[in-house]
């Protein structure tokens, strides 16, 4: 995990989407699309993967959760490159 000092860093396996997600938040920066609309694509994304899981689909299924993996890594970096951090739900 490259955010820790070097001698606290383990595998995470989480980290294996954080380069398409540093690559998808670089072309959504200077759009209208905020870290929220990512996130929500995220949330769907899972939602979509759980019924393919459940009808039997484990490929497919496989596919949704990597994308949901990419899509989490690009609103927590679309947040940061905006400037703009994460409004919890509870202030709005």
């Amino acid at each position: 995990m490259a955010k820790l000092p070097k001698k606290y860093q383990f595998l995470d396996l989480s980290d294996y989407g954080r380069s398409a997600g540093h690559w998808i938040a670089s072309k959504l920066q200077h759009t209208d699309l905020t870290a929220i609309h990512v996130t929500t694509m995220f949330i769907i994304t899972g939602f979509i993967a759980i019924g393919f899981l459940l009808n039997g689909y484990l490929i497919t299924s496989a596919f949704f959760i990597i994308l949901k993996s990419i899509l989490d890594a690009a609103d927590g970096e679309l947040s940061r490159l905006k400037k703009k951090p994460f409004i919890c739900w509870t202030l709005l």
